[in-house]
């Protein structure tokens, strides 16, 4: 059944002055270098790999190009409170379409999903013969992007705040009474809130990792032999590799200002953010081409986001939305990536202190950002778990052959 909406949304195009991008080039002309330099990736952002990338970015990094591909999806914004919202909706071309909201993280975008949209609303193969497929929201969220936030009030939790604007926008403003959710990073606790606020909507869940929230007073929690190694694992990944969170969780205002003002700046804070948690095996950022990389970039520039995105970071250590404690009852698949967290993957028993599992998936290769990396195999897992969840949603149980399953 399809509600009528609460707020119209308008339809929306990428348009970007052409003043902007002249001054964005006259900013990389401009780079000031900085004298250390070191080789490798162990201090950070390569210095030799990020001069070659802004002069890619400079002189032949063509952004109308990728501009017209992100146009031909369908783009609208909505007004809901004080917030304006943005969002991609590709409604699929068949008659049992299942609304689908994908949340992306940070530092990326709603351009993570850019290749997984077409094949989620238009499948194929098996998914196309199973009359399989999606209507797809994919927006961009609270305070990134196109999408901006209302001010949060002293101690509001930023991550409940988005899982509202976020419920309100599928079911009151588009009709959906239920869909299923997914999404990664801090999308991935967005998704998890939304179930556990809404289980009334949520059909179920589908993580690419845990969030990090369930790494909180998880030592108060008796964890058994393989839980505590995971444990040591991600402590021991977060102090050689979480610069970004710490500094964004303590003092983002302090690195806002420069990443806001330089593309220098910028696209070396998420480069590096984006080869700590990419399957490198085949490259500085693995399948993520140095044009896909940019293209996100330039969701950031243009919009002025970088500051509002990492805020919630900040708010959310203040005043938590989601706690270790905290379980979702809705069914739950996560499709493991091998390279994210640099390999560290949690054990089964661990996921299941906070979800319902019911399809657990490790991939073969793909890391933190695994729908841009391995867009097939992210939509082929979604699309078994949607046919998996509704065969019998009321009487769901884990599936025996997915327990340790392996695509």
């Amino acid at each position: 059944m399809v509600t009528p909406p609460s707020a119209t949304p308008t339809p929306f195009e990428l348009r970007t002055p052409e003043r902007e991008l002249d001054d964005l080039k006259l900013r990389l002309a401009r780079t000031r270098w900085s004298s250390s330099s070191h080789p490798g990736w162990q201090h950070g952002t390569n210095s030799e790999w990020l001069r070659e990338l802004l002069a890619h970015w400079q002189t032949g990094y063509d952004f109308r190009r990728h501009e017209a591909q992100l146009n031909d999806l369908p783009h609208f914004k909505v007004a809901l409170d004080s917030s304006q919202l943005h969002f991609v909706h590709q409604r699929a071309r068949a008659p049992r379409a299942v609304p689908l909201l994908l949340l992306h993280g940070w530092p990326d975008s709603f351009y993570r999903f850019h290749e997984v949209i077409p094949r989620l609303a238009t499948p194929t193969g098996a998914a196309r013969e199973a009359s399989q497929a999606f209507d797809v929201v994919a927006p961009s969220l609270p305070g990134f992007g196109f999408s901006r936030p209302s001010p949060l009030p002293p101690g509001a939790q930023p991550t409940r705040h988005s899982a509202e604007l976020l419920w309100r926008l599928m079911t009151q403003v588009l009709g959906y009474e239920r869909f299923m959710v997914a999404g990664g990073d801090c999308g991935g606790m967005i998704a998890q809130v939304l179930a556990i606020d809404h289980p009334e909507a949520v059909i179920g869940v589908h993580l690419s990792d845990l969030g990090w929230h369930v790494l909180r007073d998880a030592e108060a929690r008796s964890p058994g032999k393989d839980e505590r190694k995971y444990l040591e694992a991600s402590q021991k990944y977060f102090r050689e590799n979480g610069a970004q969170a710490l500094v964004q969780r303590s003092q983002p205002l302090s690195v806002a200002a420069g990443l806001n003002d330089s593309p220098a700046g910028l696209a070396s804070w998420i480069a590096d953010s984006f080869h700590t948690g990419c399957d490198t095996s085949s490259g500085p950022l693995g399948k993520i081409s140095p044009d896909q990389l940019l293209t996100n970039v330039m969701l950031y520039w243009l919009t002025q986001s970088i500051g509002s995105s990492m805020f919630g970071f900040y708010a959310d250590l203040k005043s938590p939305s989601l706690t270790p404690y905290d379980r979702v009852e809705r069914p739950v698949a996560l499709a493991l990536f091998p390279k994210d967290m640099g390999g560290v993957l949690p054990p089964r028993s661990f996921a299941e202190r906070t979800l319902k599992i019911a399809r657990w998936t490790e991939l073969p290769r793909g890391g933190h950002f695994g729908a841009l990396e391995e867009p097939e195999l992210f939509a082929r897992d979604l699309l078994d778990f949607a046919r998996q969840i509704l065969r019998a949603p009321e009487k769901l149980e884990p599936e025996a052959s997915h327990a340790t399953r392996t695509l």
